[in-house]
Formats: C-alpha cells, sequence, structure tokens
C-alpha cells in the first residue's frame, strides 16, 4: 500500500501512473489535514521549505495512518527563477519508504501556469483577469485586500458565483482582491505539472545503483567545462552530471544523451570576456 499525503484530489493523476508502473496500491490520507504545513493563500504560513514540507507530509500522513509507504508534493509559485518576468509552478515530488529508510524526490519547474493575483475594482477588470486565468475551468479565490484573510471566498468555478461574491465584498469592504486558486484540484493546468512530476519520479524509482542496487540513482551534481570549439578553452556549460546513490554513495559522471560536445564562442570568457 502506498498512501499519497493529499486533500486535493492529486490522487486522480498520481495513482493511476504509480499502479500502472510500480504495480502499487495507492491510497489516500483522510486523516492528515495537508494546509496545516501552509496555505497557498496565506492563512497558514509555509513554516519550512518545500522539500521539508513534503517531508513532513509523509510522515504526518504515515504516523496517522500506520504505514511504511508514501507520496506527497509540494508546490510554489512565483516569478521564474532565471525568466524575467515569467511566473513559474516549481512543483516537488517526494517518495518515502520508511521501512527501507529511502527517500526519493524529484522536481519540476515550468512556466505553463495561471498563477496570479490583483485588486479589482471593476466588472470589466474582474472579467478580464478571469478570462486570463482560465475561468471557469480554473477556479478563483476572492479576499477582501491582499494581506487581510478575515474574509475570504475559494473554489469559485461559475460566473454567478464570482460576480455574486465580487458584488458583495466590493459593497462590504470597498476592496477586492482576486487571486488564482493554486489548489490542485482547482487547477488543471497545476495537475498536468504533477502529472509530469510523477513521471519523472517513477523514472527514477526505476533507476537503480548498479553497486548496491538500491532504487533512485539520480542526478546530485553538474559538472562545468564543456570546451569552447574555436579555442577549447572551458566553459561554465555543462559538461556532464554526476549521479550519486544515497546509499552506498556510488558515483557516476554521465553525459546528458545527445549533449552537444563543445560550446559556441560566445559563452567562452576567454573568446567572449
Amino acid at each position: 500500500m502506498l498512501l499519497i499525503a493529499t486533500k486535493h484530489e492529486k490522487e486522480k493523476v498520481i495513482a493511476p501512473l504509480l499502479g500502472k508502473e510500480l504495480g502499487v496500491q495507492c491510497i489516500v490520507s483522510t486523516d492528515f489535514d495537508t494546509d496545516a504545513l501552509g496555505t497557498f493563500t496565506g492563512e497558514i504560513d509555509r513554516v519550512d521549505d518545500p522539500l521539508e514540507t513534503a517531508r513532513q507530509k509523509c510522515f504526518k500522513a504515515m504516523e496517522l495512518a500506520d504505514c511504511d509507504l508514501a507520496i506527497a508534493s509540494e508546490g510554489s509559485f512565483g516569478p521564474h527563477p532565471s525568466l524575467i518576468f515569467a511566473q513559474s509552478d516549481d512543483e516537488l515530488l517526494m517518495f518515502i519508504d520508511k521501512k527501507n529508510d529511502l527517500e526519493i524526490f524529484t522536481r519540476v519547474i515550468t512556466t505553463d501556469t495561471n498563477f496570479n493575483a490583483s485588486e479589482i475594482r471593476t466588472k470589466q477588470e474582474l472579467k478580464d483577469f478571469a478570462f486570463k486565468a482560465n475561468f471557469p475551468s480554473h477556479g478563483l479565490i476572492i479576499r477582501k485586500s491582499k494581506n487581510d484573510y478575515s474574509a475570504i471566498e475559494k473554489g469559485i468555478t461559475n460566473w454567478q458565483h464570482l460576480s455574486d461574491i465580487f458584488n458583495k465584498y466590493l459593497n462590504d469592504f470597498g476592496s477586492v482582491y482576486v487571486e488564482t486558486d493554486m489548489r490542485a484540484m482547482y487547477n488543471p493546468t497545476r495537475m498536468k505539472v504533477i502529472e509530469a512530476a510523477t513521471e519523472k519520479l517513477i523514472k527514477k524509482i526505476n533507476s537503480y545503483c548498479p553497486v548496491c542496487n538500491t532504487p533512485g540513482l539520480g542526478i546530485t551534481a553538474v559538472k562545468e567545462g564543456l570546451p569552447c570549439n574555436l579555442c577549447g578553452y572551458p566553459t561554465r556549460s555543462i559538461l556532464s552530471y554526476i549521479y550519486t546513490c544515497q546509499k552506498c554513495n556510488f558515483e557516476k559522471d554521465e553525459k546528458y544523451p545527445n549533449q552537444k560536445q563543445t560550446e559556441d564562442p560566445m559563452y567562452c570568457d576567454r573568446c567572449n570576456p
């Protein structure tokens, strides 16, 4: 039995893939409220980083369900780490085998997200925001202001409800703050990213150490130094990836499949200082 620690229906994309590729029977945690470790809307701050939060989801859910295998995801949304002016979904997926003291995780970062929020003053602004956010297939959240959580309506998925709540909040508070609902069951775009992270995790689980046969052999570091194709000087571009076993510390240095052998001089510190 593999426990999926979620209250936001992530099992809809995680369970079929794990069942098919790993032959495990998946169950969903019903006793543990994952929102206790943080909410996207800020009522509960996430204290730990995404990796530790996903880890805690697994352990707390396993403790309540009395099982040894669990999987959990943790998403982060905001500016892309390297692309200017682009929003991103940074999705981390964690698998823990407590009995064998094994922890395997993967991460997918993508600009494929509708993440957005804005103070809205008119019906036209509301419509423009909603269309941009792929509403009503993707849910919206309304609250009185950006930093006030005393009045909040989540999971809005139809125009009438959206209009009614907007009118009420505008009348009662004089301001309305609208944001995309990033909970998985209200965000099909995020569900696809979780699905991609699950496929990536399965590949990593099926990657075994050639020495001790432990699953989860994965990239732990990158080695720079791809040579310039003009002068041969090592550039800062990636030369190879380092794979490490978390059990026996076996390590291998491997070039990425189909990777180019040299780098363009424009990326060379000697040719293009």
